[in-house]
């Protein structure tokens, strides 16, 4: 049996936008999910900051790779060299004589099939990963925000990453019932690449289009605090001439409608399904949000005038599944919901 001390206990949060690990209660790697490779080799060139100062400004001879489509491991190897890499810089900070026994904890969409399960597994094994444990996403979430997921009480949680929304009703340790739709992050990245495109005439990439949603993200044409419009600058689609466009937030929250409008009804849609008395806790306790999209201007107040409940925004959203891995890692006994 492993010594005790020389286990090493990792929480992993393995988002398609950001990968997150705690160790002892503390975040000790926050880098975006993102692998470079040298396309002649197939070596590990970056990963993480490095390879995304690398994303969209690369030479032929380098791609760079997002090994996470939809919340999901699309590309086997670079995850494993992601995984593995982010593994290796963690422990480097922890010098040992010996390799320490790697218990990981790892949070997955609600909505993943078997094959998908298989590959997350997998790469964390061949990672390093000796004990491995998954947890689906909006059940890290409601750890995270400090809900008691094992109450015989109705708690609900919306939870937008970067590759899926995942919407869960939990009580008594289980999802009641759940939802997990392919539109999040990413998709609101690509609605401002297409309107910038139709709108203005301008091309911009996914890495601006994500400073736009941080600077001038809003669902609402109202908001009490306005940010300050954003200028972005780059080629006219037509003359491949420089061009300048200052961007409102209301101009973003007219090109997110749809995709929120996608989520408003995903959402309506667990409600229907939810049992009454589930029902009657979630409108007294309110459903939480979390996630980056979690951060979007007026996300709350747009969804509780749609659905007439309260919507409460985590505190911290964008590590609330990290911090609920973290939680989970230190009762691996004692929840029944962690997957072997």
């Amino acid at each position: 049996m492993a010594l005790g001390f020389l286990t090493q206990e990792l929480a992993i949060d393995l988002g398609t936008a950001n990968t997150i690990i705690y160790q002892n209660g503390q975040i000790v790697l926050d880098e975006p999910s993102i692998v470079a490779v040298d396309v002649a080799s197939g070596k590990c060139l970056a990963i993480g900051n490095e390879a995304k100062k690398m994303h969209e400004r690369i030479n032929p001879s380098i791609r760079t790779i997002r090994p996470l489509k939809d919340g999901v491991i699309a590309d086997f190897n670079a995850a494993e060299m992601m995984i593995r890499g982010f593994i290796r810089q963690v422990s480097k900070k922890k010098s040992s004589l010996f390799t320490p026994n790697l218990k990981v904890v790892i949070g997955i969409p609600s909505g993943s099939t078997e094959v998908e399960i298989r590959a997350v597994r997998d790469s964390t094994e061949h990672a390093g990963g000796r004990d491995v444990y998954l947890i689906f996403e909006p059940m890290a979430a409601a750890l995270g925000i400090g809900l008691e997921v094992e109450a015989p009480k109705g708690n609900m949680v919306v939870d937008i990453g970067g590759g899926t929304t995942e919407i869960a009703v939990i009580s008594l340790g289980g999802l009641v019932e759940q939802d997990s739709i392919r539109v999040a992050g990413d998709v609101f990245t690509s609605d401002i690449q297409y309107y910038l495109r139709q709108q203005h005439n301008i091309k911009v990439g996914e890495v601006t289009a994500e400073k736009i949603k941080w600077a001038v993200g809003a669902v609402l044409t109202e908001l009490d605090e306005e940010p300050e419009p954003y200028v972005v600058n780059g080629p006219n689609i037509m003359t491949a001439h420089p061009v300048e466009a200052t961007i409102t937030y209301q101009e973003i929250a007219h090109c997110l409608d749809k995709s929120i409008a996608k989520i408003e009804t995903s959402i309506m849609h667990v409600l229907e399904m939810t049992p009454p008395e589930l029902y009657s806790d979630i409108i007294e306790n309110g459903i939480y949000l979390s996630g980056g999209g979690a951060l979007l201007r007026g996300l709350a107040k747009r969804l509780s005038d749609k659905v007439n409940i309260k919507f409460i925004v985590a505190e911290d959203p964008l590590h609330a599944v990290a911090r609920g891995t973290c939680k989970a890692i230190k009762n691996t006994d004692k929840y029944k919901f962690l997957m072997r």
